[in-house]
C-alpha cells in the first residue's frame, strides 16, 4: 500500500504567527500524543510545531511509536517518538527535521531527500492538534488568535468534538458557551445567541441563509465534515449584512492532509444506535499538489420515545489543487439523507403551565409518521498568496434542501390539556419544502508598514441568496380521545387526502431573498501594545414572499398579496480596541451597529423601518502557557429600537392584517466568561458560563417582561479529558456537564424548570491502531425538559434519559 504514496512525505503547517526555526528549536510545547503509528505521531508534532519533517515513507512503515505526552522541546518530541524505532533526527541548514536510519557507531546514513512541493496549510485547522485550545480563528476573513479579535469567539475543536461524541449542529450548541440550540415546531432546529436567532450560518467564511421559517425548524446539520465549529458571540453585521445581533457560527470544512491518514469508526449504543464512518485523506500525486478527503458514514438508531427511529446516510468528498506554488483552488461535495418516524410538537402541557406526568418514551404521532430531509453542498475556494502579506480568496457555497413530512402531532383543544387529560386535537400534517440556498465571499487581506506602523486591511463583498418552493397541508380533529390513551393508529394521510377532508386547508408559498454587500476593516497599530480596528459595510436586501390559501373540498384559492421590502445602502459601522497588558494578556471594547429588515406595514402603507441596534463590548482576553490555554471574560450589552409592534386599535386595515408601529425596545446584557486549553499537564478543559438577561424596554403588553423565554439566566458548560501517563498512559477519562437555570414557556405564565446533566468518557488505546472508547450521557438518569419553543399545546420535549455509546476507532499505519 505504501508504494502508492509519495516517495517523501512533507508536513508543513504553520500556526497564526510562524515562528522562526531558531524561535520553535528552543520553546518547550506541551504534547499530549497516545502511542501509535510512528508516521501518524511525527505528522501530529509536525503539525502542532509548524516544522517540516521529510522522511522515506518505508522507513517508518510498521513502526510504532510510545507516547509523547509532556512539555518539551519539537526535538526532544521527535527523539521521544523515533525512540526504539532505529530511526534518529537530523536538523538540516535550514531549521527543518530530516529521519534518518541509525548506526551502530552513532553516525546517520546520509540520504538523499527527494525535492518536495509545500503546499499552504489553513493555520487554524484544529485536526490533530489534540488540543481544546484554537490557536487561531478564521471566522474575521483574516486569521487572528482569539487575544486580537475585540469580541468574544468560542472555538470547538475537533477533538472535542470527538471526545463528547458530538456529531450535530445542535448538540454542540447546546455545549458551548452562550448558545442556545433548540427545536422549532420541525424537525430542525433554532440556534440563538444573547437572546436572539442566528439566521445565517458560515461555511468556510461564506454566509447563507438557513433559518426563513417556513424551512428554519426543519434545518438539520450534522458535523462530520468539518474541522471545527467557530462562534462569533455579539452583533455580527460586518461578516453577513443583516447579521442576527446575538453572533454568527462558521463551520469550516475538513481538507486533505499532507500525509495519507485513513480511520474507521464503528460505534454501537443505546436503543440499538448503530454506526459506521471512514474518512480517509493525503496526497494524490507524488509531488503532494493534489490533495483528497472522503467521509463516509452511516447511522441508525431507535429511541428512548416509543416507534420513533432514524437512518442517515452521509458522504462528503473534497480535492484540493496547488495549482501554482502560491494559489490553491478547493472543492467539495457533501450529500446527507436523512429518513425517520418523528413526533413532532412534542407534548402538550395542563392549562396552569404544569408539565403532564407521562412517561419519556409517549410518542405522540402515528404510526404513519414519516420525515425525509435530503441535502446536498457544493464547495468551491481560491485562495492566491500574492506574497507572505497579501492574500485574495473566493469563496461560494450552494445548498440544495429537500424536505417532506406527513406527521401526526397530537395538541391541546384550547390552552392546554385539561386536568382530566381530555381537551386533545390531532392535527394532521403534510409539509413538502424546497430550498436553494447560494452564497459568494471574496476579500484581499493585506499587512503591511505605513508611518511607522503595523497595519492590517481587509476590503470584500458578498452575496446571497435563497429561494423557495413550499407547500403545507393540514386539518385540525377535536377528539374525545385522553392524552394518557393517543390513538398511534389512526388512518394514514396525503396531501390528497387531506384536500378533501372537509376542514383540511393547503399554503403554498414561495421565498425569494436576496442581500448583497461590500466591507472593509482596518487594523492599526500606533504604539506597541494598541491595537485599533475599525470596519464598515454597505448592504443592499431584498425580501419577496408571497402565498396562497387553499380550502379543502372546495379548493377555493385566496392569493395573499405579496409581502417585499427592501433596504438600499444600509451602513453598519464598527469599531474595536485591543490593548496588549502583556505577551499573555489583552483588554478590548468594541462597538457596532446592527440592522434587520422588517416585513410588516404600517399605516400609510410603507413597510416599517428595519429595525436598529447598538452592540457594546468590553473584556479580558489570555493566551497563556505558550498558547496552549485561550480565556476570556466579557461584559456585553445590546440595545435595539425601532422593533415593529402590531397595533390591534385600527382593525386589520393594512393589506387585510393588523397595521404595525416601530416604536419596541429591547435589550440584552451580561457577563459571559471562558476558558480552554490544556490547563495541566495532559488535562484538556473546556468550561464557559454565561449570565443573560433579556427584557421589552418599551411594548404596550409586554413591556418589563422577559424578551427572549428559551434563553436561561444562568449557563454553564463544562467538559474536561485527562490523558494518563506512565503504566496508565493508554488510558483518557473524560467528565463534564452542562447546568442551567430556568426558563419560560412561550406564554410567558409559567417555567420550565433548569436542569443539570452529567456526561462522561472512557478510553483505551489497545493497540497503537485500534483505540476503544465509551462516552455515558446523562450520568444520573435526569429527567427534565429541553428549553426551547415550549408552548401550553405543544413543543414540550423530554431530554434524553442515561445512555451509552461504545466505540472501535482502527487507524492503520501508512
Amino acid at each position: 500500500m505504501i508504494n502508492r504514496w509519495p516517495h517523501a512525505l512533507s508536513v508543513a503547517v504553520a500556526l497564526a504567527t510562524l515562528a522562526s526555526p531558531a524561535l520553535a528549536q528552543a520553546q518547550n510545547l506541551s504534547f499530549n500524543l497516545p502511542a501509535g503509528p510512528l508516521a501518524n505521531t511525527l505528522n501530529a508534532i509536525a503539525s502542532q510545531s509548524g516544522r517540516i519533517v521529510s522522511l522515506e515513507p518505508a522507513l517508518v512503515q510498521g513502526k510504532l511509536a510510545p507516547a509523547v505526552i509532556g512539555q518539551m522541546s519539537v526535538e526532544q518530541a521527535m527523539d521521544g517518538a523515533l525512540q526504539g524505532s532505529g530511526l534518529q533526527l537530523r536538523i538540516t541548514g535550514q531549521g527543518n527535521f530530516s529521519v534518518e536510519p541509525r548506526i551502530d557507531n552513532g553516525s546517520a546514513l546520509q540520504l538523499g531527500v527527494t525535492s518536495i512541493t509545500e503546499h499552504s496549510v489553513d493555520p487554524t485547522t484544529t485536526e490533530g492538534s489534540g488540543s481544546y485550545a484554537a490557536q487561531a480563528v478564521s471566522i474575521g476573513k483574516s486569521s487572528h488568535s482569539l487575544k486580537e479579535i475585540p469580541q468574544s469567539v468560542t472555538v470547538m475543536t475537533r477533538k472535542q468534538m470527538d471526545d463528547q461524541g458530538l456529531v450535530d449542529l445542535k448538540d454542540a450548541a447546546n455545549q458551548t458557551t452562550g448558545l442556545v440550540g433548540v427545536q422549532g415546531v420541525g424537525k430542525g432546529m433554532i440556534l440563538t445567541s444573547r437572546g436572539f436567532q442566528i439566521d445565517d450560518w458560515q461555511y468556510d467564511g461564506v454566509p447563507i441563509p438557513r433559518n426563513t421559517y417556513a424551512l428554519g425548524n426543519w434545518a438539520t446539520q450534522d458535523l462530520i465534515f468539518f474541522d471545527r465549529l467557530e462562534v462569533l458571540r455579539g452583533a455580527s453585521g460586518l461578516l453577513q449584512g443583516t447579521g442576527s445581533p446575538g453572533g454568527a457560527i462558521n463551520l469550516v470544512r475538513k481538507r486533505g492532509q499532507a500525509a495519507p491518514t485513513v480511520s474507521l469508526t464503528a460505534k454501537a449504543g443505546s436503543w440499538d444506535h448503530y454506526g459506521l464512518q471512514l474518512d480517509a485523506g493525503g496526497p494524490l500525486n507524488q509531488s503532494g499538489t493534489i490533495r483528497g478527503r472522503m467521509v463516509a458514514d452511516e447511522d441508525q438508531s431507535d429511541s428512548f420515545i416509543d416507534y420513533e427511529w432514524s437512518k442517515t446516510h452521509s458522504l462528503y468528498g473534497a480535492l484540493d489543487f496547488d495549482l501554482q506554488e502560491d494559489t490553491t483552488l478547493g472543492l467539495a461535495v457533501s450529500r446527507t439523507n436523512a429518513e425517520s418516524r418523528p413526533m413532532l410538537r412534542g407534548l402538550p402541557r395542563y392549562a396552569n403551565g404544569d408539565p403532564i406526568d407521562l412517561s419519556r418514551s409517549t410518542f405522540t404521532g402515528s404510526r404513519w409518521n414519516h420525515s425525509q430531509i435530503d441535502v446536498t453542498t457544493l464547495y468551491a475556494d481560491l485562495e492566491h498568496r500574492f506574497n507572505d502579506d497579501w492574500k485574495l480568496k473566493v469563496g461560494a457555497v450552494r445548498m440544495s434542501e429537500e424536505n417532506t413530512a406527513t406527521h401526526q402531532r397530537v395538541q391541546s383543544t384550547g390552552a392546554g390539556i385539561n386536568a382530566d387529560g381530555t381537551g386533545l386535537t390531532y392535527a394532521d400534517w403534510y409539509t413538502d419544502f424546497d430550498s436553494t440556498k447560494a452564497g459568494l465571499d471574496m476579500n484581499l487581506t493585506g499587512h503591511f508598514e505605513a508611518l511607522s506602523m503595523a497595519q492590517e486591511i481587509t476590503i470584500g463583498g458578498n452575496y446571497s441568496k435563497f429561494t423557495s418552493d413550499d407547500v403545507i397541508a393540514r386539518t385540525f380533529n377535536a377528539s374525545t380521545d385522553n392524552i394518557f390513551d393517543i390513538d398511534h393508529n389512526r388512518p394514514e394521510i396525503s396531501y390528497e387526502s387531506l384536500m378533501n377532508t372537509p376542514g383540511g386547508s393547503a399554503t403554498p408559498s414561495k421565498y425569494d431573498i436576496r442581500q448583497k454587500g461590500l466591507y472593509g476593516s482596518w487594523r492599526v497599530t500606533p504604539i506597541d501594545p494598541l491595537t485599533l480596528v475599525l470596519g464598515a459595510r454597505v448592504s443592499w436586501y431584498d425580501y419577496s414572499y408571497t402565498s396562497s390559501s387553499i380550502k379543502a373540498v372546495t379548493h377555493a384559492t385566496t392569493v395573499n398579496g405579496p409581502s417585499t421590502t427592501n433596504e438600499t445602502g444600509e451602513v453598519t459601522p464598527y469599531a474595536g480596541i485591543v490593548y496588549d497588558l502583556n505577551r499573555e494578556w489583552a483588554v478590548y471594547a468594541s462597538y457596532t451597529d446592527v440592522f434587520e429588515p422588517q416585513t410588516q406595514r404600517n399605516l400609510s402603507g410603507a413597510v416599517v423601518k428595519p429595525v436598529i441596534g447598538s452592540n457594546y463590548e468590553v473584556g479580558l482576553k489570555g493566551q497563556l502557557l505558550d498558547g496552549r490555554v485561550n480565556t476570556s471574560l466579557a461584559l456585553f450589552r445590546y440595545d435595539q429600537e425601532n422593533r415593529a409592534i402590531t397595533d390591534y386599535s385600527l382593525g386589520e386595515i393594512c393589506g387585510g392584517t393588523n397595521c404595525a408601529v416601530g416604536s419596541g425596545k429591547v435589550r440584552s446584557q451580561g457577563l459571559e466568561a471562558e476558558i480552554s486549553g490544556e490547563v495541566l499537564s495532559g488535562l484538556q478543559l473546556f468550561a464557559g458560563y454565561t449570565y443573560n438577561t433579556t427584557k421589552f424596554l418599551e411594548d404596550p403588553e409586554n413591556k418589563g417582561r422577559v424578551f427572549s423565554t428559551w434563553t436561561p439566566k444562568h449557563m454553564l458548560r463544562v467538559w474536561s479529558d485527562y490523558q494518563f501517563t506512565g503504566d496508565w498512559s493508554q488510558v483518557s477519562a473524560g467528565l463534564g456537564f452542562t447546568s442551567q437555570s430556568h426558563t419560560l414557556g412561550y406564554e410567558s405564565t409559567y417555567d420550565v424548570a433548569g436542569y443539570t446533566v452529567w456526561n462522561a468518557r472512557l478510553a483505551y488505546q489497545l493497540t497503537p491502531e485500534v483505540g476503544l472508547a465509551m462516552n455515558a450521557n446523562n450520568l444520573f438518569d435526569k429527567t427534565y425538559y429541553a428549553s426551547g419553543y415550549n408552548q401550553l399545546n405543544g413543543n414540550n420535549f423530554y431530554g434524553d434519559p442515561r445512555n451509552v455509546m461504545f466505540s472501535v476507532k482502527y487507524t492503520p499505519q501508512f
